[in-house]
C-alpha cells in the first residue's frame, strides 16, 4: 500500500511537470507567432480567407485580411497602415516607383455581369460587350429591347425596366469591368473610360460586392457585376458574354485559364498585365489577375519576411484551394520569377529580406 501511494505521488509529479512543459510550449509558440495584416480587393477575398485559415492551422501564424476594395488597399499600403495591400488594378511602373512599392500577382479570375430577371437562370441570357455597355450607359432601358431580343431568340424576356447597379467604392472589379467596356465600346471609352472609380452615367451604387449583389437580388430587372466566385457562392444568375473571337462563353475556371494563356509575366514590367477581351475561342472577356502591393523597403523586417513567407506558402500549397473557388493559379514558372523579384525587397539597413 505504501509503495502504491509512492507510485501515485510520482505519477502526479510527472503529470504536473508534463503539463507545465506543454503550457510552456504553447506560450512559447504564441509568443513567437507572427500576425500580419492586409487590405484591399474584394475579388480575391474568398481565397485569401481560405488560405489564411489553413495557414494558421499549419503554422500558428495569422494573416488578417480586410476586404475593403482595391482603392482602399492601395491607399492603406501607401499610408503604411497595413503590411500589404491588394488590388485588381495593377499599378503602372511609374506609380510603383513614386510610392516605393512592388507588386506581384497571386491568381487569375473573372468579373461577371449578374442579373435578376424572372424566369432567367444562370448563363441563359446572352449579351455582347456593345449591348452591355449600352445598358450601363442607360441607352438600353428595357429587357425587351430589340438589341437584347436579337441575341436571345427563344428566350422569354419580360417587359421589364432595367435597373443598373454599380460599385460605390473604388474597386478593382470596376476597373476590370470598365476596362473591358472601353475596349468594346467607343462611346463608353470616350464618355466614361476605364478606372477603379468612374462617373457612372446611370444606376444605383452599392458598396462592395455585398452591396451590388444585395441591390440586384432585391430589385427585379436589375443588372450589376461582381467577381465570379462571389456570384457562384451566393447562387446569383450571371450572363453569357460574346468574346473577342466571336463565341458566347460562360465564366468558369476553364474560360479564365484560356484568357490568361497568353499572359507575359515579367519582372521588367513589374508584372503589369491586363487580361480583358483576350483572343481565344474559350476566353472569358472580363478576366484579370489580382495583385499584392508591398513596400520595396520594409520598415519592419519581421513583418515583411512573414508576408513573403505567407505568399510563398500560398504558391506552394494553395493551388487546389484556388481551383476549388474557381480561381486560376499562377504558372509555376511565373511563381519562381516572382520569388526572385522578392530579393529586391530590403529592410531599413538595405539588406534583402528574402
Amino acid at each position: 500500500m505504501i509503495h502504491f501511494d509512492k507510485a501515485r505521488g510520482v505519477m502526479k509529479i510527472f503529470l504536473r511537470v508534463a503539463m507545465m512543459v506543454l503550457c510552456g510550449w504553447v506560450l512559447a509558440n504564441q509568443a513567437f507567432a507572427t500576425k500580419i495584416t492586409g487590405a484591399g480587393a474584394t475579388f480575391p477575398y474568398p481565397l485569401y480567407a481560405k488560405w489564411a485559415a489553413t495557414y494558421k492551422t499549419q503554422t500558428g501564424n495569422e494573416m488578417n485580411y480586410q476586404s475593403i476594395g482595391s482603392g482602399g488597399g492601395v491607399k492603406q499600403i501607401q499610408a503604411k497602415t497595413v503590411d500589404f495591400g491588394a488590388s485588381d488594378k495593377p499599378l503602372s511602373p511609374a506609380e510603383l516607383t513614386k510610392s516605393g512599392l512592388v507588386q506581384f500577382p497571386t491568381v487569375v479570375g473573372g468579373a461577371v455581369p449578374i442579373v435578376n430577371i424572372p424566369g432567367i437562370g444562370a448563363g441563359q441570357l446572352k449579351l455582347t460587350g456593345a449591348v452591355l455597355a449600352d445598358i450601363f450607359m442607360g441607352r438600353i432601358k428595357n429587357w425587351r429591347d430589340p438589341a437584347i431580343i436579337k441575341l436571345n431568340k427563344g428566350l422569354r424576356l419580360p417587359n421589364l425596366a432595367i435597373t443598373v447597379v454599380h460599385r460605390a467604392d473604388s474597386s478593382g472589379t470596376s476597373f476590370l469591368f470598365t476596362h473591358y467596356l472601353s475596349k468594346v465600346s467607343p462611346i463608353w471609352r470616350s464618355k466614361v473610360g476605364a478606372n477603379d472609380a468612374v462617373k457612372w452615367p446611370v444606376g444605383l451604387s452599392g458598396k462592395g460586392s455585398e452591396g451590388v449583389s444585395s441591390f440586384v437580388t432585391r430589385a427585379k430587372g436589375a443588372i450589376g457585376y461582381v467577381e465570379y466566385a462571389y456570384a457562384k457562392q451566393n447562387q446569383i444568375a450571371h450572363v453569357s458574354l460574346k468574346n473577342a473571337a466571336g463565341y458566347f462563353v460562360q465564366p468558369n475556371i476553364a474560360s479564365f485559364r484560356a484568357a490568361a494563356a497568353g499572359a507575359k509575366w515579367s519582372q521588367s514590367n513589374h508584372f503589369y498585365v491586363i487580361l480583358t477581351n483576350q483572343m481565344g475561342k474559350n476566353s472569358w472577356p472580363i478576366s484579370g489577375a489580382t495583385f499584392i502591393l508591398m513596400h520595396k523597403k520594409q520598415a519592419d523586417r519581421t513583418k515583411g519576411v512573414e508576408v513573403l513567407r505567407f505568399f510563398d506558402w500560398s504558391y506552394g500549397h494553395g493551388d487546389k484551394m484556388a481551383m476549388q473557388l474557381d480561381y486560376v493559379p499562377i504558372p509555376n514558372a511565373t511563381k519562381n520569377v516572382i520569388r526572385l523579384s522578392w530579393k529586391k525587397m530590403t529592410d531599413h539597413t538595405g539588406k534583402s529580406i528574402r
